[in-house]
């Protein structure tokens, strides 16, 4: 793993039909940019164009994850909540 890292973040992106998909990396714009380029997951590769609408920053990868886990047990009613809140 990269030792130079040192943040990691966990973004949603509002993707073209209006879903919402969470993820987490340590290089957040190339990570969107992947996403936006159809190249990121599978689901959002048939839901262009995305939108980054939410980050958080974390110090280790392992928090990142954690939060991941959490944000994708949130209803959409929670994440709009969340991203309008920040």
């Amino acid at each position: 793993m990269d030792e130079a890292v040192s943040q990691y973040y966990v973004y949603i992106l509002e993707c073209g039909d209006g879903s919402l998909y969470t993820g987490w990396t340590n290089h957040l714009e190339h990570r969107v940019a992947l996403h936006a380029a159809g190249k990121g997951a599978k689901y959002t590769r048939s839901r262009l164009p995305v939108k980054l609408v939410y980050q958080e920053v974390f110090e280790s990868a392992t928090e990142a994850r954690k939060r991941e886990a959490q944000l994708k047990q949130c209803t959409r009613q929670q994440k709009l909540a969340l991203i309008s809140n920040q």
